[in-house]
């Protein structure tokens, strides 16, 4: 389970904004970086939590 940040959920925007990327990359390389998206309906969301994680365990 990851840790740290909350469960609050994040347009790819959101993140892309967050990491200084655009979100056309956010949008071709979540899977790679191993951030899981959480769809609602047709939506992709991510939960705030998954990305502190990522960052933490890339630049921690």
């Amino acid at each position: 389970m990851a840790y740290g940040g909350s469960n609050r959920l994040l347009t790819p925007v959101e993140v892309a904004d967050w990491l200084k990327v655009s979100e056309v990359t956010v949008k071709n390389k979540y899977r790679r970086w191993g951030i899981k998206p959480q769809k609602v309906g047709r939506l992709l969301r991510f939960r705030e939590r998954d990305v502190v994680a990522y960052l933490d365990s890339r630049y921690g």
